[in-house]
């Protein structure tokens, strides 16, 4: 998300930090630039117009003009705007109710409301210590109950049993008193969406919401349909009052227009990310940090949050003493491989990191991607388990079975051996150095440098 962006705005401002001293005409040089940028990332004109305004208005003062970085000093300005425009702050989900209470989904049909619902209760059930009832009370798409109840039980959170023919009204007073019965905390309704904000969708949404009291009402908006999406959520707003949203496939989403505008245009504040299909790809909306990404900061807590989730903590405290040891072998290497394909592959990783936005395009063109990488663990997967601990024993016969194991090349076999062998070096260095020595001499020490 916001690659378009972010990659626009990082080369205004690297020309600003060229300058010693910035005039009036080159802030406005540069806001116009800004303005187009943010313009072509589609966030909306009115949202633009007042930033384009507000960052002006700073950047001209004398407080820059004097500065001893002055092209850094428009760069905070402009990040502390971006804060200021995405809501300032994260907003948590209101949970101070008394059990058993309403959460609702809300929004169009395939805007992602049933995935999104399971990714709720699975944060809600994980992060929050909550128990959960998740219910669907879409009657009109066909196995929308059903996708609910078998996402349910990936997650081991109930779902309410489907009982044929009840009207929306009916499964909402049924899941009340079932959550009574069970002494739930949270009740999530999936309800029923339409391709577009019709007065018989509104009135049912205004009905159960009169009826289950939801403590939130958030509506799924799809990040890919840019300014509709602001549109959607002013609709949905004004009919249903929403109190917050949860923008879907933004990891589909290059400009991020949406996430920009959505905050300022409905005065909601957007309180997650769904980053892809999985149901642990649900990131609480954190504006500080996306301001840091956008403007090609990076965001190195998230990424430190993320491998706290996906990375086993005993499995790390093994390799840990492996490592310390000088052992490392081709097990290991597959292990890291697969771990940063569940941190979101090296796409993934590589948002967070600062200034990897200006590498990006050469990293794609030298072909380093998620496909590398799960063709690197169809080689080592192809291996016998001798020569997953032994990389010697790969001789021309074995590396050439290898390959054929896995539909690769005996030359894409070498380049492998070859980069493990890197790898294994660099784990001996750190052994040897130990924690103390490695805090002490830092990567320099590490690589040799």
């Amino acid at each position: 998300m916001f690659q378009t962006l972010s990659q626009r705005l990082t080369g205004i401002f690297d020309k600003l930090r060229g300058r010693g001293l910035l005039s009036e005409d080159d802030v406005n040089a540069a806001m116009r630039e800004i303005r187009i940028a943010l313009l072509e990332a589609d966030v909306a004109l009115s949202v633009v117009k007042e930033f384009i305004e507000q960052v002006r208005t700073k950047a001209i003062g004398q407080e820059v003009l004097r500065s001893i970085s002055p092209g850094q000093m428009v760069v905070k300005i402009v990040h502390d705007h971006l804060v200021e425009m995405l809501g300032g702050q994260a907003e948590p989900l209101n949970l101070s109710a008394s059990s058993p209470f309403s959460i609702m989904v809300v929004g169009l049909q395939g805007s992602g409301k049933t995935t999104t619902t399971a990714k709720l209760g699975r944060f809600l059930k994980e992060k929050m210590n909550k128990s959960v009832l998740m219910v669907s009370v879409d009657i009109y798409r066909p196995a929308a109950q059903e996708q609910l109840a078998i996402l349910g039980r990936q997650l081991n959170i109930p779902t309410l049993s489907i009982i044929e023919g009840q009207k929306p009204q009916e499964i909402a007073k049924r899941a009340l008193e079932e959550a009574k019965r069970q002494s739930i905390d949270v009740m999530l309704f999936d309800t029923a969406g339409r391709l577009h904000i019709d007065e018989d969708l509104m009135q049912e949404v205004s009905e159960l919401k009169a009826l289950v009291k939801p403590i939130e009402t958030l509506l799924i908006a799809d990040a890919m349909t840019g300014q509709d999406a602001v549109s959607i959520a002013k609709g949905f707003h004004e009919k249903v009052s929403i109190t917050g949203l949860i923008l879907t496939r933004v990891d589909g989403d290059s400009r991020g227009g949406a996430a920009l505008s959505m905050r300022s245009v409905t005065g909601c504040p957007i309180k997650f990310m769904g980053m892809g299909e999985k149901v642990d790809q649900l990131e609480v909306f954190q504006p500080e940090r996306i301001a840091g990404r956008i403007l090609d900061m990076g965001d190195i807590v998230s990424l430190v949050e993320r491998a706290a989730e996906v990375v086993d903590q005993e499995d790390a405290e093994k390799l840990a003493k492996k490592m310390q040891k000088g052992h490392f072998d081709l097990d290991d290497m597959a292990k890291h491989l697969e771990q940063m394909l569940k941190m979101g592959g090296l796409s993934g990783l590589m948002s967070f990191l600062p200034g990897v936005g200006k590498i990006k395009d050469k990293i794609q063109e030298a072909g380093l991607d998620d496909r590398l990488i799960r063709r690197q663990i169809a080689i080592v997967r192809s291996m016998t388990k001798k020569e997953r601990k032994d990389y010697r024993l790969l001789n021309a016969s074995r590396k050439r079975r290898v390959a054929a194991g896995c539909g690769m090349e005996v030359s894409d076999v070498n380049r492998l051996l070859k980069q493990f062998q890197q790898m294994q070096t660099m784990m001996k260095q750190m052994g040897k150095m130990g924690e103390k020595g490695l805090m002490r001499g830092g990567l320099r020490g590490l690589f040799g440098r």
